[in-house]
């Protein structure tokens, strides 16, 4: 690749942030040390911003969702950070949760980022997750079944907003899970009553 050629293939990516192996993977490069010192150089000179160690931004504008999933893969955008936006619940959190393989808080460019593990069946599994740019998200019904896997107790503010014939579809993803099962069939419930 020719020298002036190894920053715009970066911008021109559609990408909002890259990992210092989609870096190496877009130069066609092997050579780590060497890309390493290349990506160093672009940070120095302002051409690149680096977000936190390994990954890599073309501007301070980029997609959070996006680096909240490529810090540990695979995983998904998920649980209170959905319901928040579905009106599932109406507390605000400043974090960004995903489901993923590790339970982790990271602290990234002003960012909290809160990663709970799910077992690798489900987690692998691409019910009710859609793809957006560059990233996975878990649309409000498979947000709401993570939340029940990973809480024994939890106070859903309004459950009105959920299909529940989605939540019935992805739930046996759980694998037969009756703790869960128990809980969600109460959750139904529940807003029967409100509703009757």
């Amino acid at each position: 690749m020719k020298k002036g050629i190894y920053l715009s293939t970066i911008l021109r990516s559609k990408q909002t942030v890259l990992s210092s192996k989609d870096i190496m993977l877009l130069w066609g490069e092997t050579d780590s040390a060497a890309v390493r010192v290349r990506i160093n150089y672009y940070v120095k000179k302002g051409d690149i911003y680096r977000v936190r160690r390994g990954f890599y931004a073309k501007d301070k504008n980029y997609n959070k969702l996006e680096l909240a999933t490529k810090i540990f893969t695979p995983s998904y955008v998920s649980l209170e950070t959905m319901l928040g936006q579905a009106g599932v619940t109406f507390q605000y959190y400043n974090q960004i949760f995903v489901v993923s393989c590790v339970t982790r808080e990271i602290f990234a460019d002003r960012q909290m980022y809160s990663y709970k593990r799910i077992k690798d069946a489900i987690l692998i599994n691409p019910a009710g997750i859609e793809s957006k740019d560059n990233y996975s998200i878990a649309i409000p019904e498979r947000a709401f079944l993570d939340v029940v896997y990973l809480n024994k107790d939890y106070h859903f503010d309004n459950l009105g907003p959920l299909n529940w014939d989605k939540i019935f579809e992805i739930l046996p993803i759980y694998g037969g899970n009756k703790r869960m099962e128990k809980m969600v069939k109460k959750y139904h419930e529940a807003l029967n009553a409100e509703t009757r």
